[in-house]
């Protein structure tokens, strides 16, 4: 059992949800990504998406487009994004899903999985693979005790929502909105019958993750109200460390307590 599958375990016996928050590798650089990543265990984060700078993020909207473009023009490389995660790894205990694309998976080779286990990486988020293609990566990922996660979104159809579920592992992330991530105010009707709709299929298989949008405490009501287990947080974060300052740290963790807050 993965350290994913085993915080959903235990949130599950105390009947909370869980709280997913991402934020980039190396931005606004590599010290400050693991005092980043802290602050929002200490808030309330009870699992960690840490994203690896690519230069064609096609699901990612500005906000995240521009702190991954930032953190390679620092010179973050998949193998510098790993030893973060390592150093977070040997700082906090906290399950680590890594988002990141395909063509940097294929390019490091499957076996390489290896290292990104040891850095303490439970899971692979990679929002370009179908699961049609996935059948190799999922062997090597099963090989080293990792995660694979994929993703749905609000017009999937119904037999592709059975096949994720079949495929996916830790979690379905459910994307909540047409188009890419960013924050928004609210939501529409078609998100509160796609996330509905997925639950369905979910149900006693595995947990079922809302992100993309998500920014406040309503937003998070709004989410589990409709069915979902847990509920993924990133362009917020990302928003207050672009503002950096001496205060961005307290408020990574007082938004991380907020949303976290809304789940009780």
């Amino acid at each position: 059992m993965t350290r994913i599958n085993e915080k959903f375990s235990t949130l599950n016996s105390r009947n909370e949800h869980a709280l997913i928050g991402y934020t980039v590798a190396g931005y606004p650089d590599e010290d400050s990504t693991i005092d980043i990543v802290k602050a929002m265990v200490k808030g309330g984060v009870d699992i960690v998406e840490l994203g690896i700078p690519f230069s064609d993020p096609i699901a990612d909207g500005p906000t995240i487009q521009k702190a991954s473009y930032l953190a390679l023009q620092k010179g973050i490389t998949p193998g510098k994004a790993l030893n973060i995660a390592k150093r977070i790894n040997e700082s906090i205990s906290v399950p680590m899903a890594v988002m990141t694309y395909y063509n940097i998976i294929y390019k490091l080779g499957f076996d390489n999985l290896k290292e990104a286990r040891a850095s303490g990486i439970d899971g692979l988020i990679i929002p370009d693979l179908n699961v049609e293609d996935s059948m190799e990566l999922k062997k090597y990922a099963a090989k080293y005790d990792m995660d694979t996660i994929f993703l749905a979104s609000p017009n999937t159809s119904d037999a592709r929502l059975r096949a994720l579920v079949r495929a996916t592992t830790g979690f379905l992330y459910l994307v909540s909105v047409f188009g890419i991530t960013g924050e928004r105010e609210g939501f529409e009707d078609y998100t509160a019958k796609a996330i509905k709709r997925a639950k369905k299929f979910c149900e006693g298989k595995v947990p079922l993750a809302v992100g993309f949008g998500v920014s406040k405490s309503e937003h998070v009501r709004f989410m589990l109200d409709k069915g979902a287990d847990a509920v993924i947080v990133g362009s917020a974060f990302i928003n207050i460390i672009d503002h950096g300052g001496s205060e961005m740290i307290k408020n990574i963790e007082d938004l991380a307590r907020s949303l976290k807050g809304a789940m009780k």
